[in-house]
């Protein structure tokens, strides 16, 4: 088909080869009815006040300070927790039991105090209280050192403590620490516990300790290498979060030299406790 042709029948135009687009009629394609604009008619803009830079005052006024909310701030806080005040029904008879903790200080350094310790039929069993300077050395870690004095089981006897303590992956809260003791004996403790939400107020928590010893010590029925571990399983239920009472059952064994000591004292090397208690913080 001729190319002019189909043109055509479209409604176009076209070129001739001598016809240049100078010479081309705009008029006649409707450009010239264009109504000019008028740019009078335009809407004049209005000049605006620009915003001035806020001063210090300003700032001062929008973000008053909070006391004791600082980072890294002077505020004295403390904090006190009695992670188990509990009933044992231990195989010599009933026991009440204890582990408590708490500190005081600021953000990056504080006095830790803890205490754990055992009452069977009346006779305290073992008894402890620590004293550890604690400084953080990062948000979920701090280095402890201090003392620990013991009351019973024998002679008091008092330790030199170094440790360290925090949250590991997973809120696992951990300690490790280790004793030096008189006439050459040392100690290292392993402790940890996990909180599981069943729901926002059931709250599982399985804990766990182990204890090693450097040398035998026959006055306080504590035999080398490790020498005792207790497992934990207790179901909580928060009242509110600062108290809430709980049931469970606790696993403990002794070991090696400890075993033989306790044989010896015709108490059982391994117990199983039902416990009964509550904990609270403040």
């Amino acid at each position: 088909m001729n190319i002019r042709l189909l043109l055509a029948a479209l409604g176009g135009f076209y070129l001739s080869p001598t016809q240049s687009a100078e010479s081309i009629d705009h008029s006649a394609m409707g450009h010239g009815t264009m109504p000019a604009m008028d740019h009078s008619q335009m809407p004049a803009l209005q000049s605006r006040t620009p915003i001035p830079v806020p001063s210090d005052a300003d700032r001062r006024a929008a973000f008053p300070a909070v006391k004791g909310h600082g980072v890294h701030d002077k505020a004295l806080n403390g904090f006190w927790l009695i992670d188990q005040l509990e009933y044992q029904d231990a195989t010599d008879g009933s026991a009440l039991a204890w582990d408590m903790s708490g500190w005081v200080g600021g953000d990056i350094d504080r006095l830790w105090l803890r205490t754990e310790g055992e009452r069977t039929n009346g006779h305290t069993e073992k008894a402890e209280v620590q004293a550890l300077w604690g400084h953080a050395i990062g948000p979920w870690w701090d280095l402890v050192a201090g003392l620990r004095q013991d009351f019973e089981p024998g002679s008091p006897q008092t330790w030199a403590a170094f440790g360290v303590q925090g949250m590991a992956l997973y809120n696992f809260e951990t300690q490790a620490t280790f004793f030096v003791g008189e006439k050459g004996q040392n100690a290292l403790r392993l402790e940890g516990e996990y909180d599981i939400l069943l729901s926002n107020r059931l709250i599982l928590q399985p804990s766990a300790e182990l204890n090693l010893y450097s040398r035998n010590d026959p006055e306080r029925r504590i035999g080398a290498g490790l020498a005792n571990t207790e497992a934990g399983l207790r179901l909580r239920y928060e009242i509110v979060p600062e108290f809430a009472p709980y049931i469970g059952v606790t696993w403990s064994s002794t070991y090696g030299n400890t075993a033989d000591y306790t044989g010896e004292d015709d108490e059982q090397r391994s117990q199983t406790r039902f416990v009964a208690g509550v904990r609270l913080w403040f």
